[in-house]
């Protein structure tokens, strides 16, 4: 009878210990999911921040309950510089659920040839999830992450929200984020006055902006940016952001650095960024094979949505 009692104490003793196990285990995969997947609702009703410290360091991003001065609605950017970018960052953003699966089998053909990460095939809203909620360290982990997140982003935040946090925390030159920031530091204005002409120049920043900013520095655009500008604009023509006559009118039009040969604004051109930007081997990127009408639907869903919130 002793033995059976202690041998009855052991099994429950076990048992205990596995549940205890299993537990733990759960417990600590729940941990893990929280801290590698953040919860993207708050985004929702929260104000991302991008809080610069130098060239040394990464730039982080926090999220604030209060309205930063320096935030601007969708309203507030001009339909030209919001078209612009659109065409020129993810051609398909108001078709797809967060990533554009063309766009990543492309990438992966580009990569493994390449032997190396070369192209990032990201949408506007995997970079999004990436510059507020993740690192910017470059590993197929980190890529699944974004993909996730970028996934719980539409389906919970929406489009809308999506579009104008990027449009807030994307870096324009350096220590220059946010469009706010860079439309008064290109061309001293609001982006409420932004020109198509002035958003094609502004979304030809967006790959490697302290690389690209050479043209403010130098004064002129370079042969990648005008051809690049270029494209971008007869995107926005075919999406119906333009027409063909203004298209032909702003893109005979100066931009202002380049018409006073001087800074509109206050900061130093030497300040925008340093690298110079090498042309030879850069190539305007094609559409990702989307068509016209995706774009014109976006148009009309991006002016419906044009209001504060």
């Amino acid at each position: 009878m002793k033995r059976q009692i202690r041998f009855s104490h052991l099994v429950v003793a076990l048992s205990f210990a596995s549940v205890l196990s299993v537990g733990g285990v759960v417990y600590l995969g729940y941990r893990f999911l929280l801290n590698e997947f953040p919860n993207v609702e708050p985004l929702k009703t929260q104000y991302p921040v991008v809080i610069y410290r130098g060239r040394s360091f990464e730039p982080d991003v926090v999220l604030k309950r209060g309205r930063p001065d320096s935030w601007v609605s969708l309203s507030q950017v001009s339909r030209g510089a919001v078209g612009a970018i659109i065409v020129s960052e993810d051609w398909s953003f108001y078709g797809h659920k967060g990533y554009d699966p063309h766009e990543i089998k492309e990438a992966i053909k580009e990569d493994l040839a390449a032997g190396s990460f070369v192209r990032g095939a990201s949408t506007i809203t995997q970079q999004v999830a990436k510059n507020v909620f993740l690192s910017h360290e470059k590993s197929l982990w980190r890529k699944f992450k974004e993909l996730i997140l970028a996934m719980e982003l539409e389906e919970k935040v929406g489009k809308r929200r999506i579009l104008e946090a990027y449009l807030n925390v994307a870096e324009w030159g350096e220590g220059v984020f946010g469009i706010h920031r860079a439309a008064r530091v290109y061309f001293g204005k609001h982006p409420s006055q932004l020109t198509a002409k002035e958003g094609a120049f502004l979304a030809m920043l967006l790959p490697s902006p302290k690389k690209y900013s050479v043209s403010f520095r130098a004064r002129k655009l370079t042969p990648y940016a005008r051809k690049t500008m270029s494209s971008i604009m007869n995107k926005m023509v075919r999406a119906q952001y333009l027409s063909p006559e203004d298209r032909q009118v702003q893109w005979s039009t100066p931009l202002s650095f380049e018409a006073v040969g001087a800074v509109q604004s206050g900061m130093a051109p030497e300040e925008v960024g340093e690298e110079e930007a090498d042309e030879s081997d850069e190539e305007v990127s094609a559409e990702s094979g989307n068509s016209a009408e995706n774009l014109t639907a976006g148009r009309s869903e991006n002016e419906a949505n044009q209001e504060n919130f």
